[in-house]
């Protein structure tokens, strides 16, 4: 893993990136633009009257909550894909496969041996070219006898009429028998056992050797290929492809569940925050779903923690008190204090002072009154236990804060994907109809929603980082909290519009002549959210976390 520093850094290329994506205007006009595309800027500029609505484009500086770019960016998503895909590449199956055949033929070509050899050694430098070349011309008779791969295979005595299989200890003619790169020989029955054996206990059939215990001889994979059937077969290759990907520092399976593609991601780049083919966006370093920019280490913990028993501890901590006979925690759920163990303890003890019951009447305030219970605390006889039990409820109450916000915008975030999705497919035709507009000019729309699902990831990350922040630093803890109040103000702004807003233009029953002025509010609200509230208000506080600064809140104090 990365040290902080790098990650400090990685974040503010991020940042950077961030900035220039949601930019606008402020970017510089390329000098080859296409003519078409000046052409329905300028329809749209004719179009949308300034005098009509209360936003001034002239001077930047003075705009307001709905900011609106006047030259709004008629950017595809190709263009936006390519620019964030810039550090990574996703691979398809086939593509793996090409690279795979590129590298065995690479080595084979330049260490003039056969493919078979060049894919044995591959494996064993992780299928790092670069490795096998290093290694191999500082010492290539190393190299061979560490990977089985010998240059002058072992004479075979041919002699024999009959030779007995080393497995089976059959005879059979010279011809029937075979061996890998040394003398060793063995039936075809045998071998195909052997290797059939080998694939169904795993990868590990990847590195298979001569059958002798004493040799170590590498089984290539032309034999496989001859003496396996078709379905170890398929098994073979398909671990030899996986081993392409799990044995490499530059490629990663995406983790979405079903998606066979992988991530091949260029080291000290810059984000982990890689996006799949499949639409699933997770953090390359760590393989978590994409939780910039919270680090690594602090979204390990959080779910650690969501996953841990050790609320559970905390919530019999603070809810329940131990029998004072067998020590098993027990629940008040009635009104009185007169409780009763289960069986077989069945103990009847006083919820307040954990005395038995036998000893409470009329001396002790009453049997449902127990005033044992104050003079003993008054005597410091309860402090430690209220003290853990108190300190219990706290740490429960404060974790369960956090955790409702980010389990709240987790469920937000996975509604927006759900509704952005079917916008694309349902609804913006839809809409380009009642609207009489084309669906080229509605896509301010998908970038409203595609703001929202990225604004409620972010956020959500928010109150992880917020749960393990240090509470000694109060000026840095007020400040994080006034700028996480403002991001989320405007994003249920953007959330609002593009929610129920749309849906009267949806609805309506014809072109409504106020729709380009809602046009003008969600753009402003979609760029004032990601420029503003989270570019330039939540990176730069996430950005300067330390790991230091991170307080753990996981243990109560015995």
């Amino acid at each position: 893993m990365d040290s902080d520093d790098d990650m400090h850094d990685a974040n503010e290329v991020a940042s950077a990136e961030e900035d220039d994506y949601y930019s606008g205007g402020e970017e510089e006009e390329e000098e080859d633009e296409d003519e078409e595309e000046e052409d329905e800027a300028e329809a749209m500029d004719d179009e949308i009257d300034d005098d009509d609505y209360n936003y001034d484009y002239a001077d930047e500086d003075d705009a307001g909550d709905y900011d609106f770019i006047a030259n709004y960016s008629d950017e595809g998503d190709d263009a936006i894909a390519s620019r964030s895909q810039k550090n990574y590449t996703v691979l398809k199956e086939e593509d793996m496969r090409q690279r795979q055949e590129e590298d065995i033929t690479k080595i084979s070509t330049v260490l003039s041996i056969s493919r078979e050899a060049a894919c044995i050694l591959l494996r064993r430098y992780n299928w790092s070219v670069n490795n096998v070349h290093e290694e191999w011309f500082a010492d290539e008779e190393k190299v061979r006898k560490a990977v089985g791969i010998f240059e002058k295979p072992p004479v075979k005595n041919l002699n024999f009429k009959e030779v007995a299989c080393g497995i089976c200890f059959e005879n059979f003619p010279c011809e029937w028998l075979r061996s890998a790169a040394c003398a060793h020989l063995f039936c075809d029955t045998c071998w195909k056992a052997y290797i059939s054996t080998s694939i169904n206990d795993g990868p590990g059939c990847l590195m298979l050797r001569c059958p002798d215990p004493s040799c170590g001889a590498a089984v290539g994979q032309d034999m496989i290929d001859k003496l396996s059937s078709h379905e170890d077969k398929e098994k073979y290759h398909r671990y030899l492809l996986r081993s392409y990907v799990e044995d490499s520092r530059k490629i990663k399976w995406c983790p979405a569940p079903g998606c066979d593609s992988a991530v091949e991601y260029v080291v000290g780049s810059g984000s982990y925050d890689v996006s799949c083919s499949c639409s699933y966006s997770f953090c390359w370093n760590c393989t978590e779903e994409a939780h910039r920019p919270v680090d690594c280490d602090t979204v390990a913990k959080w779910i650690l923690k969501n996953s841990a028993e050790s609320e559970n501890m905390n919530w019999i901590l603070a809810n329940s008190k131990p029998c004072p006979k067998c020590k098993r925690p027990i629940e008040k759920n009635q009104g009185c204090m007169h409780m009763t163990c289960t069986p077989p303890c069945k103990f009847e003890f006083c919820w307040l002072c954990l005395g038995a019951w036998s000893d409470h009447g009329e001396r002790t305030g009453g049997f449902y009154a127990c005033n044992r219970y104050e003079a003993a605390k008054q005597e410091g006889v309860y402090d430690e236990a209220e003290r853990r039990r108190e300190m219990a409820k706290n740490s429960l109450e404060r974790y369960t804060h956090y955790y409702e916000r980010w389990a709240s915008n987790q469920s937000s975030r996975q509604k927006a994907l759900a509704d952005l999705q079917q916008m694309q497919s349902i609804h913006l035709e839809k809409l380009s109809e009642v609207q009489s507009q084309p669906e080229s000019q509605l896509k301010f729309i998908i970038e409203a929603w595609q703001q929202i699902v990225e604004c409620r990831r972010v956020l959500k990350w928010t109150y992880a980082y917020g749960y393990y922040l240090a509470e000694h630093e109060v000026a840095k803890k007020q400040f994080f909290e006034y700028l996480q109040g403002e991001a989320e103000a405007g994003l249920e702004r953007l959330h609002q519009c593009a929610e129920k807003e749309l849906m009267n233009y949806l609805n309506s029953e014809g072109p409504s002549k106020d729709f380009n002025e809602f046009r003008t509010k969600l753009a402003g609200l979609t760029r004032n959210c990601g420029n503003h509230s989270y570019n330039c208000l939540l990176w730069p506080v996430f950005s300067s976390a330390k790991v230091n600064d991170i307080y753990s809140y996981d243990s109560v104090t015995a």
